[in-house]
């Protein structure tokens, strides 16, 4: 089926055995409904097939007959994506972004969580808005992927099979993108009051660690810090902050909490006419 989506989040690349280095983009669709696209290996994709945030794309889908999700679809072909269009930050509203963003918001956790679990509901995409935003924190975690599937891609590397390119100098010159050795959280209350710690994996989290780390000249402590200032001191106290959260396969039904936040949505706040109108 061909469908059109408005992306509203890439993840950080991940290694697979299956898929080899792929991201997982999460949109919503022109009748307003959430949809994941995975395996796309996007750095692998043609260069003017790739897409930003905030971009109208079309493309064939088929549903994921290996997830159980019902918001999992895979790309019949990723080099036959078409950007169609994009939605401008409207500068300080942000008025047509929050028009398809903001039609369902949670902010209740455990109203969620029950949502996921429900077998008839399912829900593995959502846009949650915390009350209160608390800390952000990172710790550190393993600097290399696992070599089990480093090794996979490169047996597939050998072959030329992982790229499906006839270039045989593209192959040759692809790298797989370095691992962030960080994990960063938001620590945030719902609005009952319950507290979470969640994961972020946006695409944009570890590009901003790798940009400060060349900046800091190799220092981590300063990079991770850079990135606790902005998500902490600027995101989440002077945007109007939502996070975009998704379920992992893996942990869906048996996980106490099975999100983790795969992308954020952060416009300007609305400001609130005065006494007389100004």
């Amino acid at each position: 089926m061909k469908k059109k989506v408005l992306i509203l989040v890439k993840t950080y690349p991940a290694i697979s055995t299956k898929y080899g280095e792929t991201v997982c983009t999460a949109g919503i669709t022109e009748e307003g409904e959430w949809i994941r696209i995975y395996p796309i290996p996007f750095r692998k994709i043609d260069f003017n097939k790739r897409y930003s945030k905030y971009d109208w794309i079309e493309l064939e889908l088929t549903k994921n007959s290996k997830d159980f999700r019902p918001e999992s679809f895979r790309p019949l072909d990723p080099n036959q994506i078409e950007t169609v269009g994009h939605i401008d930050s409207d500068k300080d509203t942000w008025h047509e972004r929050r028009s398809f963003v903001l039609k369902n918001v949670y902010t209740n956790m455990s109203q969620l969580i029950e949502d996921a679990k429900d077998r008839e509901k399912c829900t593995s995409l959502a846009v949650f808005k915390p009350t209160k935003i608390l800390d952000f924190t990172y710790e550190k975690t393993e600097s290399f992927w696992d070599p089990k599937k480093i090794k996979a891609l490169e047996s597939e590397h050998s072959q030329g099979s992982l790229f499906e390119t006839n270039d045989l100098d593209d192959i040759t010159e692809f790298e797989v993108v370095d691992k962030v050795p960080y994990k960063f959280k938001f620590k945030f209350q719902d609005e009952t009051g319950k507290e979470s710690n969640l994961m972020i994996e946006d695409w944009e989290t570890g590009m901003l660690y790798w940009n400060s780390l060349k900046k800091h000249e190799g220092d981590t402590s300063k990079a991770c810090q850079d990135v606790q200032k902005k998500y902490f001191e600027d995101f989440a106290k002077t945007k109007d902050y939502y996070f975009i959260l998704g379920t992992t396969l893996k942990h869906h039904y048996l996980s106490k909490n099975p999100f983790v936040i795969i992308g954020d949505f952060r416009p300007n706040p609305i400001k609130q006419p005065g006494l007389f109108g100004t």
